[in-house]
């Protein structure tokens, strides 16, 4: 992972932002539609955008700003950048950002427009829902594990609050209302094909990003044991017997069981 996702809130603080144009101008508008106070070069701030054309100019900003202990994007630099701006879709309170760490900014584009068609409109609408219900989610669902698991459940494709059908943020309440089954033990056996994590297939990885333990041969490659939650419980040792409550991935290569 070559940088570090995160999201920054903005509003009302200083963002020095440099340059003329329509590229400056574009950058204005974005931190205008965070809340950031735009200021020039001698204002005091933590972030910096250099938007100028020139080169020399450009590089010249970058130095000044980094002596100050700036942390600086400079637009169309990606050597340059300590931070990068990502392609954005907005579904308030959801934002989902896309970035490719200054690689392709069209590449970047063309994925947020897929999820932009993908996405209903009223997205934001669950996640407001289901923040204003946590209290009554939490009651209805006292077991920390068990709420995981009735929420990963009601979010999933077809489920109750599947973030993907359009009425889904106004099922809530009926939701709670049914419940959930309880937690039974369940296990899953993934035989791998390939190494690579894309090689999963859908279900995989969706039972990956589910799983309450995931146990696995030793010979399981890092890089498919990271796309499971964090704090999955984890061991390398046989399918475990008898079953731990919730769900159990256990994970081997085909070539080798």
């Amino acid at each position: 992972m070559h940088s570090l996702p995160v999201f920054l809130r903005l509003l009302d603080r200083p963002v020095i932002l440099l340059g003329d144009g329509e590229t400056a101008a574009a950058k204005r508008r974005l931190l205008a539609r965070a809340g950031a106070e735009i200021v020039g070069e001698e204002a005091t701030a933590a972030l910096a955008i250099v938007a100028i054309d020139d080169e020399n100019s450009a590089r010249a900003a970058v130095a000044r700003l980094r002596a100050r202990g700036i942390l600086v994007n400079a637009v169309d630099r990606p050597a340059l950048c300590d931070f990068t701006l990502p392609a954005i879709v907005d579904r308030d309170p959801v934002l989902i950002a896309i970035g490719t760490g200054g690689a392709s900014a069209g590449l970047a584009k063309a994925l947020r427009q897929r999820l932009e068609a993908a996405l209903p409109a009223r997205l934001g609408r669950l996640a407001e829902a289901l923040h204003a219900a946590r209290a009554a989610i939490r009651t209805r669902f006292p077991d920390p594990a068990d709420r995981r698991q009735a929420i990963d459940a009601a979010l999933e494709p077809g489920g109750a609050l599947d973030p993907l059908a359009e009425a889904s943020g106004d099922a809530v309440a009926l939701w709670l209302e049914a419940g959930s089954a309880p937690r039974v033990p369940r296990l899953i056996d993934i035989r791998l094909r390939s190494p690579d994590p894309d090689m999963l297939t859908l279900a995989e990885a969706r039972w990956l990003a589910q799983a309450d333990t995931v146990v696995h041969a030793s010979d399981v490659p890092a890089a498919i044991l990271d796309r499971a939650r964090a704090d999955a419980a984890r061991l390398a040792a046989p399918a475990p017997d008898p079953l731990p409550a919730g769900l159990t991935i256990f994970i081997r290569n085909a070539v080798n069981s």
